[in-house]
C-alpha cells in the first residue's frame, strides 16, 4: 500500500507535464559505458575484508558443488605473497568462464538454483580485485584446462574491458596448476598490495600466520554447516595449507545441556522462513574448556542475537537487529533464521554477502520470539539467586534498596556475628560494626561484575573448603552446646555457608559423638 501511495503521489506532481513516449524513434540519448580503468578500481572498495573476501570465493566453488576446497598462501621467487583457491567442483566450459569473468554477469532479479550462494554475479571480481591487482581463474571441465585474467594495471592503462589469455608459461607459473583435478577450478590471486604485512621476511610470515588464522576462524563459523554436514545436503571439507577447517557450531547444538526451543517456520510470498532459537549451556553445566570453547572470537556477550542463514552459509551473527540490547543476563540466547535466496530482495542482502536487513513482516515475528528465549535466557541465572535466596533463611550479604539504588551489605544478624557481637564490649561492638560497614562499601562490584561476565566458569561463588566449613560449624556448636542434633541440624542448614552445603552438614553431625 505504501508502494502504491507513492506512485499515486508520483503520478499527481507530473501530471501537468507533456509525456514523452519511451519507444519514441524521435528519442535519442547516449550511451554511458562506466570507463574502464576508472570503474574496476573503484570496485576494490565496496568494503570487503580479507576474511569475507576468501569467503565470497568459496561460495563460488560450493555452488559448483564441490566436496573439497583447498586455499593455499604462499611466497613467489621475488618474495611476494600468492593466495589460490583449489576446489573438486564441476568446472567451466571455456564460455562459461569468460561470462563468470564479467562484472555483473547475471541480475539479482533473476531466478537462481535454490543452493546458488550468489547473488549479484559480481563476487569472484570484487572480492579479487578488493585484494590484489592480478586474478587468474583456470578450469577444467571437459578434457584440457583453460584459463582467463584479469590484470587491473593492463585495464587502468588501455581503459578497456578486455580479458587475458594466460599464456602456456605463465599457467605454469601458478603453484597449484598441478593439482587441478579432473573437473574442478583455480582462483589465483598475484599482486596482493591489500595484503599489508610489513616485510616479506620473518615479521612478515608472522603476519601473513595471523591473517590465516583470523581466515580460519571466519570461515569456520560462516561454513560450520557445510563442514559439519547435515542430512540430505553435501559434506564439504575446506583446508588451509593442507589443514581441515573445524567447524564452529555458535549454538553448541549438540551439547546435552543446550536448550532448543519450539522451532518456528511460516511464509512469506510462498517461501519457507524458519526460526530455531537456543539457549546455550550455563557455565556450571560444562567444563571450562566447553564454556571458553563456544564464547566464539567476540565473546559470549557479543555473541548473542539472531544468526541468519541463507542456503546455510551464514550471513549475519550476533545481532538483535536494535529490537534489544545485548545484555549480560541473555548472553546465552542465540536464533538461527533459515532463509532462501529467492527473498534476497526482501532482505536486502548486499555484495559482499555480509550486511541484511529484516522486512517488517519477518521483524514482528522476529520481536516476538526474541522476548520469548530473551526470558529464557536469564532463568538460569536469576533462578539460581532465586534458590539461594529461598534457602537461606539466615544470608552472609544483605540486599538492600535505597533511592533506587541496590546495596550490598554483610548481614549483621547472622548468628556467627550476633554471638560475636555478644562477647564484646561496647566500644568492640562499634569497632566490630564500622569494620562490617568498611567491607560492605568497598565490596569490588565492578571487578566482580567483570569477572563474572568475562569467566564465570572462573568464579568459585558458592564452594567452601571442608576445612573451613569443619571450624565455623565447630565454633557454632560451641555456642549452642545443649541443643540436640536435629535442632542444630536445622540451625546449620537455616544459615550459609551451610544451606550451600547440606552434605558437609550431614557429614559433620554425624561424625559429632552422642550426646554432643
Amino acid at each position: 500500500m505504501i508502494l502504491e501511495s507513492c506512485h499515486e503521489e508520483y503520478l499527481i506532481l507530473n501530471s501537468g507535464a507533456p509525456e514523452i513516449p519511451v519507444s519514441s524513434p524521435d528519442l535519442e540519448g547516449e550511451e554511458v559505458a562506466p570507463r574502464a580503468g576508472v570503474f574496476i578500481e573503484a570496485m576494490r572498495d565496496i568494503g570487503y575484508s580479507l576474511e569475507s573476501a576468501v569467503a565470497d570465493i568459496i561460495d563460488n566453488s560450493i555452488a559448483a558443488s564441490a566436496s573439497q576446497v583447498d586455499l593455499r598462501f604462499g611466497w613467489n621467487h621475488l618474495g611476494q605473497p600468492w593466495f589460490a583457491v583449489l576446489d573438486n567442483g564441476a568446472g567451466m566450459t571455456e564460455l562459461d568462464l569468460v561470462e563468470a569473468m564479467r562484472p555483473g554477469t547475471r541480475s539479482p532479479l533473476a531466478t537462481r538454483d535454490p543452493k546458488d550462494l550468489g547473488r549479484f554475479g559480481l563476487g569472484l571480481k570484487t572480492a579479487s580485485f578488493s585484494q590484489c591487482r592480478r586474478l587468474t581463474v583456470v578450469t577444467r571441465k571437459e578434457g584440457n584446462a583453460i584459463a582467463r585474467c584479469w590484470d587491473l594495471d593492463r585495464v587502468r592503462a588501455t581503459d578497456q574491458w578486455k580479458l587475458i589469455r594466460p599464456s602456456k608459461q605463465d599457467l605454469n607459473a601458478i603453484p597449484v596448476m598441478e593439482e587441478l583435478p579432473p573437473t574442478g577450478t583455480i582462483v589465483f590471486w598475484e599482486q596482493l598490495d591489500r595484503l599489508d604485512l610489513g616485510s616479506s621476511g620473518e615479521h612478515g610470515q608472522a603476519i601473513l600466520n595471523e591473517k590465516v588464522a583470523s581466515i580460519r576462524e571466519h570461515l569456520a563459523l560462516v561454513f560450520h554447516r557445510y563442514l559439519a554436514g547435515e542430512p540430505g545436503e553435501q559434506k564439504v571439507s575446506i583446508r588451509i595449507n593442507c589443514q581441515p577447517i573445524k567447524p564452529f557450531d555458535p549454538f553448541n547444538s549438540k551439547h546435552p545441556s543446550t536448550t532448543l526451543l519450539t522451532v518456528e517456520r511460516f511464509k512469506i510470498n510462498g517461501e519457507t522462513v524458519e526460526m530455531h532459537p537456543y539457549i546455550l549451556p550455563h557455565h556450571s553445566k560444562v567444563t571450562p574448556a566447553e564454556y571458553q570453547g563456544c564464547a566464539g572470537g567476540e565473546g559470549y556477550l557479543r555473541s548473542q542475537g539472531f544468526y541468519i542463514y541463507r542456503n546455510r552459509r551464514l550471513i549475519i551473527s550476533g545481532t538483535w537487529f536494535r529490537m534489544a540490547r545485548q545484555e549480560e543476563l541473555t548472553k546465552l540466547a542465540r536464533i538461527r533464521i533459515d532463509i532462501p535466496n529467492t527473498l534476497d530482495y526482501l532482505w536486502t542482502i548486499d555484495v559482499r554477502k555480509s550486511r541484511a536487513h529484516p522486512p517488517e513482516t519477518v521483524r514482528q515475528r522476529m520481536k516476538v520470539l526474541m522476548d520469548k528465549i530473551r526470558e529464557s535466557a536469564k532463568r538460569p541465572y536469576v533462578h539460581r539467586g532465586a534458590v539461594i535466596a529461598q534457602r537461606s533463611a539466615v544470608a552472609v550479604w544483605r540486599r538492600r534498596e535505597f533511592n533506587q539504588r541496590v546495596q550490598y551489605e554483610v548481614n549483621p544478624d547472622h548468628p556467627i556475628l550476633v554471638d560475636l557481637r555478644g562477647d564484646l564490649p561496647e566500644e568492640g561492638r562499634m569497632q566490630l560494626d564500622l569494620a562490617l560497614a568498611m567491607i560492605g562499601k568497598c565490596f569490588p562490584t565492578a571487578l566482580m561484575f567483570s569477572e563474572m561476565a568475562g569467566h564465570p566458569e572462573r568464579c568459585d561463588s558458592e564452594s567452601a573448603d571442608s576445612e573451613f566449613l569443619e571450624r565455623l560449624a565447630s565454633h557454632l556448636r560451641a555456642c549452642f552446646p545443649v541443643e540436640e542434633k536435629g535442632e542444630f541440624r536445622q540451625r546449620l542448614r537455616s544459615m550459609e555457608p551451610f544451606a550451600s552445603n547440606q552434605s558437609f552438614v550431614d557429614h559433620f553431625l554425624d561424625g559429632l559423638p552422642e550426646g554432643e
